[in-house]
Parts: C-alpha cells; structure tokens; sequence
C-alpha cells in the first residue's frame, strides 16, 4: 500500500484542520494517524476499522478530533478542531490488519504532514 498525507500548515489555536490520506493499492485497511514532536516518540492519535464503524482516539484529542473514511475515495481523514500548540507536530497515516495503538501494527507509513498551532 502507497499513502499520500496532506493537509498540514499553519493553524491558530481554536481553529480547525483537516488532514487527508490517500491509500493506493489494495485498500481495505485498518487506518491509523500518529504524531511526532520535535526530539519525542511518534505516539498514537486515532484509528478507524476498515469499515468505519469502530473509531479509538488517544485521550488527548477526544472531542476535538474526528477520524473517518471515506472507502469510494481511498482516503482516511483527521479533523482537527480546536487544536492546542501541544499538538504541532508531523502528522503520519498508516495501515494495517486491525486498529492498534502501538506503532508496529501497521505496516504501510505515509511521508507525514507538519502541522504547527500557534498560540
């Protein structure tokens, strides 16, 4: 699976951002968004079921952001509302068998998105 993320850039904070993924290849995945700040881990965000129905977020972001699918167009969202600076980071999508929260359970990165809120 190839994936295309966008969306990045500059946000103030209370805003809003969405972030887009676009998968090729076979596309029925399991998808994940992480995040990585300057001198940190990358860390889980949110992911979605392949089919939509199930969704988990990180407690951090519950309530501002919003994961979907949309399966006609390939392509897996992150809506970010009311972003915080504590989220500015690069922003990668990922696919797998089955949602997770630990990095090694997708096997398929994006080339990440910078987003930067400022204050």
């Amino acid at each position: 699976v190839q994936l295309q993320a966008s969306g990045g850039g500059l946000v103030q904070a209370g805003g809003s951002l969405r972030l887009s993924c676009a998968a090729s290849g076979r596309t029925f995945y399991a998808m994940g968004w992480f995040r990585q700040a300057p001198g940190k881990e990358r860390v889980f965000v949110a992911a979605i079921s392949p089919t939509g129905v199930r969704t988990v977020y990180t407690d951090s972001v519950k309530g501002r952001f919003s994961i979907s699918r949309d399966n006609t167009k390939n392509t897996v969202y992150l809506q970010m509302n009311s972003p915080k600076a504590e989220d500015t980071a690069v922003y990668y999508c990922a696919a797998g068998s089955t949602i997770g929260r630990a990095p090694d359970a997708y096997y398929g990165w994006g080339q990440g998105t910078q987003v930067t809120v400022s204050s």
